[in-house]
């Protein structure tokens, strides 16, 4: 588990295919004491297994189902790729749950630069777009933002100035693909609409009688 507020921005020192696997060697600046192998590290948003350590940054493999869904399999040499370590039980959650299962892949439709900060558009596909909320939350290239507004197709973001200086989001340009999680809480509040409430005596629908009981409303 993550809280989209990025550590470091690291670099793809090599990337090797493996099968149907891509093993992505990673230098960066990140405190890697008490790492272990086996331990979780988000790349782009991507939660990755460490499979390898050095004192100059660490190496993860990325499996077929991940390169699907995100943009992870458009890796290569020199890349800039947004770092964060896993949440430990006694860190403040500054940002949002984040858990580095990217839901998919959108792309940047607009940049707009001003003086104190960015703002950039996102096109997503309609399974993203329908948990994407105004002032809710989002995942950019793990990421935690505030989404400002949004439609059925696109969603607006504003990046502030210490973002901006300390992930790779500003260096998108148009066109671009990023790696988009949505937020957990949406998707399981659809699921239990879906499949309903527990009862006493099994699984039901909901009601407006349900909800009154509960007081929903």
């Amino acid at each position: 588990m993550f809280t989209g507020l990025i550590e470091d921005v690291g670099t793809i020192k090599k990337v090797d295919k493996k099968g149907n696997f891509v093993s992505l060697l990673i230098g960066c600046n990140l405190d890697l004491t008490g790492t272990r192998i086996g331990d979780s590290i988000a790349v782009d948003g991507v939660c990755l297994t460490v499979v390898e350590l050095s004192s100059k940054g660490f190496r993860v493999e990325v499996s077929p189902e991940t390169l699907h869904r995100s943009n992870l399999r458009e890796m290569m040499e020199r890349r800039k790729v947004n770092l964060e370590r896993a949440l430990r039980l006694s860190d403040r959650l500054g940002g949002h749950i984040v858990l580095g299962h990217a839901d998919g892949i959108g792309k940047i439709k607009e940049v707009s630069r001003d003086v104190d900060s960015v703002s950039i558009s996102v096109s997503a596909p309609e399974q993203i777009m329908k948990y994407v909320i105004e002032k809710g939350s989002v995942a950019i290239d793990g990421i935690s933002l505030t989404v400002n507004e949004c439609n059925e197709k696109e969603f607006g973001i504003t990046i502030i100035p210490h973002t901006a200086s300390h992930t790779t989001l500003c260096e998108k340009n148009v066109g671009d693909s990023v790696n988009i999680e949505n937020d957990i809480i949406g998707k399981y509040v659809e699921r239990f609409l879906i499949k309903g409430s527990v009862k006493e005596d099994g699984y039901g629908d909901i009601s407006m009688e349900f909800l009154s009981k509960h007081g929903f409303i």
